[in-house]
């Protein structure tokens, strides 16, 4: 006689039990999240570098009659304004920048400083400089801005390529935020300590109810034996004074 035997190995999860084993862990949550915001603030406010930005502003535009401007003027010169970011960003402008200035820096590592954009359906292209030093990322993003008129100009044959914005010196650093980043620690912290609980609850198999019993293990609980606190504790004291008699006669 064959008998077939089904051992089902899949166990459900309730997502109430999951729900209140995360409750009654929720200070775990918050010292994680606690710990996360003070080391965050820690390392953004005394390690992290403050950095300042620095922005200038140049309007570029290609007539084709010296008279007036038209539409298509206007037309050209939007199409063109990728072609100006190109020309900034080119290296006769960035060389010619650090013998002006002086710099300790290649060409790649003062390109990396730098910030050239221009808002959509504009001929007004923004440089920015970033750097430590407010006074040094004014004085770039100045000289960048007068070395690509110059460049722009000789390249596009144009009569003027005018200075809309001169840099300024800033008085607030561009970043580290601080706040931005005690945020993400917060909720990295949260999320990590939440992924933890969870997992350690699925990863937890032991046996503590007669609920237990019957989903885990298919049997019935035919009865139960309720435990007696007092001798629990007697029991931990009674270790306790064991120790400390072990902890003596190896000390003598």
């Amino acid at each position: 006689m064959e008998t077939d035997v089904q051992n089902n190995d899949e166990i459900e999860i309730d997502l109430g039990e999951i729900f209140s084993f995360i409750i009654s862990k929720i200070g775990y949550v918050i010292l994680a999240v606690a710990l996360c915001s003070i080391i965050s603030f820690a390392i953004t406010a005394w390690f992290i570098t403050p950095q300042y930005t620095s922005t200038a502003k140049i309007y570029v535009l290609n007539r084709q009659s010296t008279d007036t401007v038209t539409s298509s003027d206007i037309t050209s010169s939007t199409y063109l304004t990728k072609d100006y970011i190109e020309m900034i960003q080119n290296r006769t402008v960035i060389e010619a920048v650090i013998d002006e200035l002086d710099l300790d820096v290649t060409y790649e590592g003062l390109l990396k400083v730098l910030t050239v954009s221009a808002e959509s359906d504009t001929r007004v292209v923004s440089i920015s400089a970033t750097d430590p030093d407010p006074f040094m990322a004014r004085d770039i993003a100045d000289a960048v801005c007068q070395a690509s008129v110059v460049h722009i100009k000789d390249i596009m044959e144009l009569e003027s390529v005018n200075i809309v914005d001169s840099a300024n010196i800033p008085t607030e650093k561009s970043s580290p935020s601080i706040s931005r980043n005690v945020i993400i620690a917060a909720l990295l912290g949260f999320v990590a300590s939440l992924a933890v609980i969870v997992v350690v609850f699925i990863l937890d198999d032991k046996v503590k109810t007669s609920d237990d019993v019957e989903r885990y293990l298919g049997l019935s609980v035919l009865g139960s034996m309720p435990l007696d606190e007092t001798l629990v504790r007697e029991k931990k004291k009674r270790k306790k004074k064991e120790r400390k008699k072990k902890g003596r006669k190896s000390s003598r």
